[in-house]
């Protein structure tokens, strides 16, 4: 499994961090059949994150031909009152603008081109999947995000799912911030296999959270 972990000005250095120490550590536990990087749209560049300015390198360019799976982080920012028009001049940007801007640069076409491959998952965290749904990619599709985005993914035609991670086949998405460790692990559980997944667990004493949440099975009666 090949996992490619997309940079953007603006990014949260934890939903990147998170997912790359995981998905590390399993390559690691199962030989090489897990390999981890870090790209952009743009190419090999230094990226600056959100809150604090850290800064993360891409090694590469985002490659939409090759199997395994892309994995979007959210933005790092000021959250902003949920009635705040966005102002993309402010000083500190708020997430939505960070967020917002991906949609002038070529990650969405990149985004689409690697959905519609046969053989890739896309894979987000936090408010990352606002990437692809702002975009309109993910029309119809199950996914979560950050429960303060919950109504923004609805409104761009998604389904949006309160649940820490949601597997909707060809998408696999994580809640908020410190999923990405979940997202992680039940990546390699899913791809690479349990055994894999209790290992990286043990090596990091951390235990996954919550149910996977799957469009199967009966629909619960309500309480």
């Amino acid at each position: 499994m090949h996992v490619q972990i997309v940079l953007f000005d603006g990014f949260d250095p934890l939903d990147v961090i998170g997912p790359y120490e995981v998905l590390h550590a399993g390559g690691t536990a199962s030989g090489g059949a897990v390999s981890v990087v870090l790209v952009s749209a743009e190419g090999p560049r230094e990226v600056v994150g959100g809150t604090g300015g850290l800064a993360l390198r891409a090694t590469a360019a985002l490659d939409p031909a090759r199997p395994g799976v892309v994995l979007v982080p959210g933005a790092a920012g000021r959250v902003g009152a949920p009635d705040e028009e966005p102002d993309p001049d402010a000083a500190e940007p708020s997430i939505p603008v960070l967020l917002g801007r991906t949609l002038t640069t070529g990650l969405p076409a990149l985004l689409k081109a690697a959905l519609d491959r046969p053989g890739t998952t896309l894979a987000t965290v936090c408010g990352g999947a606002l990437v692809p749904a702002m975009a309109g990619l993910l029309e119809g599709r199950h996914v979560t995000t950050h429960h303060l985005g919950l109504d923004l993914l609805d409104a761009t035609g998604a389904h949006a799912v309160r649940a820490r991670l949601v597997d909707d086949g060809d998408l696999v998405s994580a809640g908020a911030v410190t999923s990405g460790l979940d997202l992680g692990l039940y990546l390699l559980e899913r791809e690479v296999g349990p055994r894999i997944a209790h290992a990286v667990e043990e090596l990091f004493a951390y235990e996954r959270r919550g149910t996977v949440w799957t469009p199967h099975g009966p629909l619960p009666a309500a309480f």
